[in-house]
């Protein structure tokens, strides 16, 4: 079995939805599983630490999840069109695997929730691109060829999958459309980290 890294932060549970989602796509995939992993939350107060476990929920993601896995899926909640500063935080910390080329020539694919339609999810997609492709990664999208892409009311791009909760809301519940078009990219994350592992 090849691992397949879900990373993600969430604070109010939707991020973590789509995560879960998009890991039951990856575990739909023959000889692929998912590996979710988490990152705490950063603090303005610089005394304030977080445990080393997580009280509930999947564990803290390490380094060595990025060398040992075969693709990645990385969330984010949208704030103010960009990821979350804790997800930002962990990948700046991957100097080392950058320099390595760990990464390189492996799938990669993003996904966000936002709480208003047009809150920047697609921006906030766009962003989380960059740092995978400085570590050479193969970035994979939702095609159209997919037709929830077409139809959907809720979220749902050709940039990764989305959730909008609306405004204010702090329930995370998936629509079906964003629950399907997760778990589409998932499976299709996991299928082409199959393919790129039989390469020559």
């Amino acid at each position: 079995m090849k691992d397949i890294l879900v990373l993600y932060y969430s604070r109010h549970g939707a991020t973590r939805d789509l995560a879960l989602a998009l890991a039951q796509g990856v575990d739909s995939v023959a000889g692929m599983q998912a590996r979710v992993r988490t990152v705490p939350a950063v603090s303005a107060v610089s005394e304030a630490t977080a445990p080393a476990i997580p009280s509930d929920g999947p564990p803290y993601a390490e380094l060595r999840d990025l060398e040992e896995c075969a693709g990645l899926a990385l969330g984010s909640p949208t704030r103010f069109g960009n990821m979350a500063a804790s997800l930002k935080y962990f990948l700046d910390g991957t100097t080392p695997q950058w320099m390595s080329g760990a990464l390189s020539g492996k799938p990669a694919c993003v996904f966000t929730s936002t709480s208003s339609l047009h809150g920047g999810q697609e921006s906030t997609l766009l962003s989380m691109m960059l740092p995978l492709l400085h570590h050479g990664m193969l970035m994979v999208g939702i095609p159209y060829t997919e037709s929830t892409l077409a139809t959907t009311q809720t979220g749902g791009t050709p940039y990764g999958a989305s959730h909008v909760s609306g405004a204010g809301a702090r329930e995370s519940t998936l629509s079906a459309d964003e629950k399907t078009l997760a778990i589409a990219l998932g499976a299709r994350l996991a299928r082409t980290a199959s393919l790129l592992a039989g390469r020559p």
